[in-house]
């Protein structure tokens, strides 16, 4: 028998001038039983873990499906009879972890990045299910204007501007002679590698001034919460937080608020979704799943099993329930939902 997994109580967040109080909804977690052998098992992306920690509970097929959330104790042992396995945090942690193991321990890794082709390992199937965007977080009334432009950004990420001051492109703001307090998600995230190449910059061209160290999409974060702290943020996991009420302790927005990149407004509040202009920016991203191309085209009940969740006329893809799931976590829906990318 599936035991579901346990509700929390959510917490209040603000958009925007206006605060809001959540409604009350599921939050979850890991598994609460360790999964058979047969299922259908995920880790990875923080951005995907709360939409599929919620799909995992809908998901009535047999193989069960299950995910890991990127943060918790570790070591964890996936599933029965697996060896213990450092817990995957993050995109590329995930992906490594299933290219390193078989189906006896992971069965498919979530991903908010696209594959790199050349230094991805090969004989993996990235599949497109979902639309994201990822935008920039501050203290709503802090030091940032509220309003950046990709050039900003650089700046800002490779420590060129370290004064808010030195932020002359925006009309109206005359900025603080604060000190910047810029923030990433730790290496391996898909969300810092997706703002990374949008705004210019690899890994070695981030400044020494910026913090490498926080969890994304936490504005709880007592390091994020001052008024000169600046942090990339997904901007449909920021919608599921405000608007859906997804929230725990840690996976909420604090006194963050998602804000403009090249005066775009990432959020529709009318139809609380991300903006069609947002969507249609460089800004905007496809999430995955990704698995063994291998297992997918081997043709058994484990093949079955995945095409079942994750292909074009599958679970994730094409059930009421699971694409209701998909945008109540803020996420947009594919058109070319189950397309493959393979490396």
């Amino acid at each position: 028998m599936r035991t579901l997994r346990p509700s929390k109580p959510l917490l209040a967040a603000a958009l925007g001038c206006a605060a809001a109080l959540l409604a009350a909804g599921p939050a979850l977690a890991d598994p609460s039983v360790t999964p058979a052998a047969t299922d259908i098992v995920g880790v990875g992306s923080d951005t995907t873990q709360a939409l599929f920690n919620q799909l995992s509970t809908d998901y009535t097929g047999t193989p069960h499906l299950y995910s890991w959330d990127a943060t918790g104790t570790s070591p964890i042992t996936p599933k029965t009879g697996a060896s213990s396995i450092a817990r995957p945090n993050g995109s590329s942690a995930g992906i490594t972890a299933l290219a390193a193991n078989t189906s006896a321990t992971i069965d498919y890794a979530r991903s908010s990045r696209g594959p790199k082709i050349g230094s991805d390992p090969t004989g993996l199937s990235f599949i497109a299910f979902a639309k994201d965007a990822v935008s920039w977080a501050s203290e709503k009334s802090g030091d940032a204007p509220t309003n950046l432009t990709t050039a900003d950004l650089k700046s800002i990420f490779t420590c060129t501007y370290t004064k808010w001051n030195q932020i002359t492109d925006i009309s109206g703001y005359t900025g603080s002679a604060n000190t910047i307090q810029a923030f990433l998600p730790q290496l391996g995230s898909g969300t810092r590698s997706f703002f990374e190449s949008v705004i210019g910059i690899t890994d070695a061209q981030v400044g020494s001034c910026v913090n490498q160290t926080v969890e994304e999409n936490e504005g709880t974060n007592t390091l994020l919460q001052t008024k000169d702290s600046i942090v990339p943020y997904s901007v449909g996991h920021y919608i599921g937080q405000v608007y859906g009420g997804h929230t725990t302790t840690t996976d909420a927005p604090g006194p963050l608020v998602v804000q403009e990149t090249n005066g775009i407004a990432p959020i529709d509040t009318t139809n609380k979704v991300i903006s069609s202009a947002e969507a249609s920016s460089p800004y905007a991203r496809t999430l995955y799943n990704v698995v063994r191309t291998a297992d997918w085209n081997k043709g058994d009940a484990h093949a079955t099993a995945l095409k079942a969740i994750f292909g074009s006329t599958g679970y994730v893809c094409k059930n009421t329930k699971a694409v209701a799931d998909v945008k109540s976590y803020g996420f947009l829906p594919l058109g070319l939902c189950g397309g493959i990318t393979t490396t």
